[in-house]
């Protein structure tokens, strides 16, 4: 591949897979639009609660990653009944956490909001929310293993369709629900929380139709329950709990930006939400380019073009840099326009300001770390730098001075919000240059 089939290669994957990224992303631009026409108190509640499903997404998502790192080379190499055991491995533990978790939010729902705040009226409505909800997550751990396999098998498209799909479902559901149009009742934020468990189901249904439609990979019963292959095993288990770790490690330190922003006050916590829904629509496309690179580079080191992988690595890295800025500057420009359509307290207005500005700039150092961290290195089994990378810089660096300045220095919530978002910053050198070293140009299948 050279000059522009460099790209067309890669943006195949990206479009269908950054599409979803989005689309998954209005659901919660939706509940928070349309939770915000009841009130603040609505809309800081669903924030909150959300950080739940935020803190499962972390562990499906290294579940999916660690597919993604063996099937993908796998399938480049042609090994179907390889990339089909992988699945079954990743299917049990996605659905094993997943019931954890919904057990935990059906019974214990008030419990789990007190973690996030101490205000009594957020802890209410929040367990309102994650008691209805609590189904969804094994449901979505079951359809993000699917979606996995689509990609890996080049079915992006699909995946993204049916994704897409399941959001039209979710904001539709969204607006019946929660202001109750036609026979359904008003729910509030109980709707949203219905909502989003019946588009889970539209997912799963169809994803599980489609994968056995065009006969892509899939999870055979004989591997479910009797397949027991110690090598790839033992080799899942090694780059999925690096990645697993990675995830808790960054994820419970990004939790507790809204555990910090959640002790300051009503008026932030519905601003830092604005503003990291924001964020994350923006994310979308660089969270895409990420997972097409590693998708691209898997299956060129699966078919040991190993230099072919290291040439198209450093012109991923140069193009992440460009969408970062281009985000950047695509998110000032939307300032003006959503501080139009959001409708908060004058405070609240702005916090919100403030933090759209470090969302901007916050953007390009995500971008590139999403590609080299997320995409690269583990396309070729190098999870462990970035696991070591993240745990430092948020536990070490960005956490404690969080929490110095919000709660020992009573700094003003600008102050603080501006500290949180170091992180991507803080550790670009050191990704940088042990992406330079390219340790993560192997081939990792079985011979």
């Amino acid at each position: 591949m050279k000059n522009k089939n460099d790209y067309i290669a890669l943006f195949k994957i990206v479009g269908p897979i950054s599409f979803q990224y989005l689309m998954t992303s209005l659901v919660s631009a939706s509940d928070a639009f349309m939770l915000g026409f009841l009130d603040q108190k609505s809309l800081s509640a669903s924030s909150l609660a959300t950080q739940v499903a935020f803190v499962y997404s972390l562990f499906y998502c290294a579940f999916v990653s660690g597919f993604n790192v063996m099937g993908a080379q796998y399938w480049g190499k042609e090994d179907r009944k390889s990339v089909e055991k992988v699945i079954t491995i990743a299917l049990r533990y996605a659905v094993i956490v997943g019931l954890v978790f919904s057990l935990v939010t059906a019974f214990l729902p008030d419990k789990v909001m007190r973690i996030f705040t101490p205000e009594e009226a957020l802890i209410e409505e929040g367990a309102r929310y994650l008691r209805t909800v609590s189904l969804s997550f094994v449901l979505t751990g079951i359809s993000q293993i699917y979606f996995g396999v689509l990609k890996v098998c080049d079915r992006a498209g699909l995946s993204s369709l049916i994704g897409s799909l399941s959001v039209v479902i979710n904001i539709v559901l969204n607006a019946v629900f929660i202001f109750g149009i036609g026979p359904c009742p008003a729910m509030g934020i109980v709707g949203a929380a219905l909502a989003t468990v019946i588009a889970r189901m539209f997912e799963v249904v169809f994803a599980l139709i489609i994968v056995r439609k065009y006969d892509c990979p899939n999870t055979k019963l004989q591997y479910l329950f009797h397949g027991k292959d110690a090598k790839l095993l033992k080799d899942y288990r090694t780059y999925s709990l690096t990645i697993l770790i990675n995830q808790l490690g960054w994820g419970c330190g990004v939790t507790m930006y809204s555990v910090i922003m959640g002790h300051l006050g009503n008026d932030a916590v519905a601003a830092n939400s604005i503003a990291n829904i924001v964020r994350t629509m923006i994310a979308s496309f660089c969270w895409g380019v990420a997972a097409a690179v590693g998708i691209v580079i898997g299956g060129l080191l699966g078919k040991n073009e190993l230099d072919e992988a290291k040439r198209l690595g450093g012109k991923y890295v140069r193009l992440s840099i460009w969408i970062g800025v281009a985000s950047d500057v695509f998110i000032v420009c939307l300032i003006p326009i959503i501080l139009r359509v959001i409708t908060l307290t004058p405070t609240a207005m702005v916090y919100l300001k403030g933090m759209l500005f470090m969302a901007a700039y916050y953007i390009i150092g995500n971008s590139l770390n999403s590609t080299i961290i997320s995409g690269i290195f583990p396309a070729g089994g190098d999870t462990k730098f970035g696991m070591c990378c993240d745990l430092i810089t948020l536990w070490l660096v960005v956490v404690p001075l969080g929490c110095l300045f919000a709660f020992v220095l009573k700094a003003p919530v600008m102050v603080v919000a501006f500290i949180l978002t170091l992180d991507e910053f803080v550790k670009i050198p050191a990704v940088y240059i042990h992406y330079k070293k390219y340790k993560w140009v192997r081939n990792i299948t079985q011979t």
